[in-house]
């Protein structure tokens, strides 16, 4: 398999104060760690692409360990989600290679996180933004958690490189009142409730 060449690393954070209604006790905190790599298969079709798999996996790990402790441990968080951006010269199908590296990460590191990571992934050019969708880790029908947040860079991706993207978050979104399962009557059955 190709050396996993990594050009930068980003780590952007939100602090969510109020949406128009009271402060809550306690500011939501979003945080999305984005590792831009060479794409070691940009410009070409390769069939067997299913290793790379592994070799992306202690990045995996490495990008949820920092996204852990910029939102003050394991214990605080309450949501993920992944996605990828993938350079003109790449096909859809390469980011796609992520789910799992990106996602089993999130998941060894936050316990009983039941809930299957969402993704999202796309094909763009240089500047292009991805929106991430988020759901809580324990059970993916917590409404309250439904939650998105948008990445990318100016310089990123280049047309033979991949943008990785994972996202944490600490709690609901703020006011949010749509009803739905509510995180505290989760059952932690199978992931969805």
């Amino acid at each position: 398999m190709p050396d996993l060449i990594l050009r930068k690393t980003i780590l952007s954070i939100e602090e969510i104060f109020h949406e128009g209604g009271p402060p809550p006790e306690t500011p939501l905190r979003r945080a999305a760690a984005l590792a831009i790599i060479e794409n070691p298969f940009a410009g070409k079709y390769v069939e067997d692409i299913q290793p790379f798999m592994e070799d992306l996996k202690p990045l995996g790990l490495k990008m949820a360990q920092r996204l852990v402790d910029a939102l003050g441990g394991a214990e605080k968080i309450e949501g993920y989600g992944k996605g990828t951006i993938v350079g003109e010269a790449g096909e859809l199908e390469h980011g796609a290679l992520w789910h799992a590296p990106g996602g089993y990460a999130m998941r060894e590191l936050l316990d009983n996180s039941n809930a299957i990571v969402p993704s999202t992934k796309k094909v763009g050019g240089v500047g292009a933004r991805l929106d991430v969708p988020i759901t809580h880790i324990n059970a993916s029908y917590v409404r309250s958690h439904f939650d998105a947040m948008e990445v990318g860079a100016n310089d990123t991706p280049r047309a033979n490189e991949m943008v990785l993207v994972l996202v944490m978050s600490t709690g609901a979104r703020i006011h949010n009142r749509a009803g739905g399962l509510a995180a505290a009557d989760i059952k932690g059955e199978d992931g969805l409730r």
